[in-house]
């Protein structure tokens, strides 16, 4: 889904329904296509540190893909399209204030105050979503992530790019070559634990002085689209 749909419409104060359109969308997505996947149920259960869900999707189609897939109780939680933009107005699903908000949204314009954004004809959207950095910074609060601990895998190379730029450890999905802003690349998340072991290893090993515990890290996933 591309979510800087509704961040136009948004901007241009079209009123227009986001669950209609979410609804609309996914409903044309083949799901039957999808089948159990025991090898990944595997891999996410054995995986001993946090894993979130972080996508620009809805719940209901989240819940579909896990449901599908048999990965129902793999993760932590799920940061979804309601999470970081509320439907209802009231933000309860967010953690962050309103002045928090307002600031993330110029830091990521790169300005400083409210003035600079009148200044810079920045038009304001309450549309929150990747790969736009004050995304990932709700996301950060919300899941009390801390980036530079945490392993960020996607298939979009613009989040990833913005996930790097922000301090994640990131992969590249769907593709073996690496690009701008990869940490690593896998072609199937399948070879996850042949590609990262170490993440496998972080409970019991220390290195350098250094303790990894299930707290060391954290894994943040996408699901299609």
């Amino acid at each position: 889904m591309n979510c800087e749909v509704f961040q136009n419409f948004s901007i241009i104060n079209y009123n227009f329904d986001n669950d209609e359109y979410n609804s609309f969308v996914h409903g044309r997505l083949p799901y039957d296509n999808l089948k159990p996947d025991p090898v990944l149920r595997s891999l996410l259960l054995s995986l001993p540190i946090r894993k979130v869900i972080f996508l620009n999707g809805d719940k209901v189609h989240v819940g579909k893909v896990l449901e599908k897939l048999g990965l129902e109780g793999c993760f932590e939680t799920v940061i979804s399209f309601e999470t970081l933009s509320p439907t209802d107005g009231s933000g309860s699903e967010s953690s962050t204030s309103e002045s928090d908000d307002e600031e993330i949204s110029l830091k990521f314009r790169g300005l400083s105050t409210k003035s600079d954004l009148d200044a810079s004809n920045c038009p304001e959207t309450p549309i929150i979503c990747k790969p736009f950095g004050n995304a990932f910074e709700q996301a950060f609060k919300i899941a009390n992530i801390n980036p530079q601990k945490t392993i960020f895998f996607d298939d979009s190379i613009r989040n990833i790019q913005t996930g790097k730029e922000i301090g994640l450890h990131t992969v590249l999905m769907g593709t073996s070559h690496r690009t701008n802003g990869a940490d690593y690349a896998l072609e199937s998340i399948h070879n996850i634990k042949e590609a990262l072991r170490e993440l496998w290893e972080a409970t019991n090993k220390k290195s350098q002085g250094v303790m990894y515990s299930k707290k060391a890290h954290h894994y943040s996933s996408t699901l299609p689209p």
